[in-house]
């Protein structure tokens, strides 16, 4: 896309509306100096009194299609978002540590693979990392949910007539966690984590895992 014309302006003015309508101001715009497939910058929304969590969501995964099947078209583009705990340190600065910038770096590989892979996201997928996003911490993937963080209407943003955005939400998931999903099916995953965790919880990295 040409960031210059007039329809990138616009569909950034939408987008920005839209995250600041359902989430809050934005504070910050991570702007990509270097991109392939698609320029995926990240947007990042402070905690405030509402939602006590930092949201990153990125803008540019949606100029391309995914490659959805047929019955799914309007599914076709999508942009992610994740969410940390009010404190996540975000600067150029503290972003220098793997353990802080790792957010940013997922978001930046998870909206590029659809195109690479010539594959597609949707509800409860769930994506493995195939190595530890930083020294520590133990997750193993991340399962795309509907925004836990906001009104259902977040959940979509139509851009015109012919497209229409929806916003998905990593949610970092352990081994064992993915593994129950796989076996049993996202309702027996969303049952565990709904008996044991609250809001706080979920979007905390270092949580307990839901299946020990």
């Amino acid at each position: 896309m040409n960031f210059e014309s007039e329809g990138y302006r616009e569909f950034l003015e939408l987008f920005s509306r839209h995250v600041e309508t359902y989430l809050g101001d934005i504070d910050l715009v991570m702007h990509e100096t270097v991109s392939d497939a698609v320029h995926v910058d990240i947007h990042v929304v402070p905690a405030n009194e509402e939602r006590p969590y930092i949201a990153l969501i990125t803008s540019g995964m949606s100029d391309l299609p995914m490659s959805v099947p047929d019955e799914l078209d309007e599914f076709k583009y999508a942009e992610l978002l994740i969410c940390l705990p009010p404190d996540w340190p975000i600067s150029m600065e503290a972003f220098q540590d793997e353990k802080n910038y790792w957010p940013v770096r997922w978001l930046k590989i998870l909206a590029r693979h659809p195109y690479y892979a010539a594959t597609w996201f949707g509800i409860n997928h769930t994506i493995p990392t195939g190595e530890p996003v930083c020294e520590g911490l133990d997750i193993a993937g991340f399962m795309l949910v509907p925004p836990m963080v906001s009104e259902v209407e977040f959940f979509e943003l139509e851009v015109s007539q012919e497209k229409k955005v929806y916003f998905y939400q990593l949610l970092p998931i352990y081994q064992d966690e993915m593994d129950l999903k796989l076996e049993q099916g996202a309702d027996a995953l969303w049952e565990k984590l709904e008996e044991h965790l609250e809001i706080e919880d979920l979007v905390n990295p270092y949580r307990a895992s839901v299946c020990r």
